[in-house]
């Protein structure tokens, strides 16, 4: 992928601020951005910025887990493995959605 110098800008700036940046191989036209268990796809912008692809996840064995109900109660779940979707890691992904949202401003 290639990035204008303002994108690669962006990406030196929430590095700074305590991202890692990498790479999700199903999503190879897209940027990740990660920090603790959570993580986020950035989409690459005409005007040299980027915008979120989809919601920030959880991360399960390093990989973007979906959030679902069900009768016994809320998970974040990737492929067969699950895990319980607590009042502490819903609060880590809510942190780290803004944190993330508030540094792409």
């Amino acid at each position: 992928m290639e990035l204008a110098p303002q994108q690669i800008a962006i990406l030196q700036s929430l590095h700074a601020l305590g991202f890692e940046i990498v790479a999700f191989p199903m999503y190879a036209s897209h940027v990740g951005a990660r920090k603790g268990n959570c993580a986020a796809l950035l989409a690459p912008v005409e005007a040299g910025g980027f915008t979120l692809f989809g919601s920030p996840a959880y991360l399960i064995e390093g990989n973007l887990a979906v959030r679902v109900s069900d009768k016994s109660g809320s998970w974040f779940v990737w492929k067969k493995t699950r895990v319980e979707a607590t009042p502490e890691r819903i609060a880590d992904l809510e942190a780290f959605a803004k944190s993330l949202t508030d540094a792409l401003k």
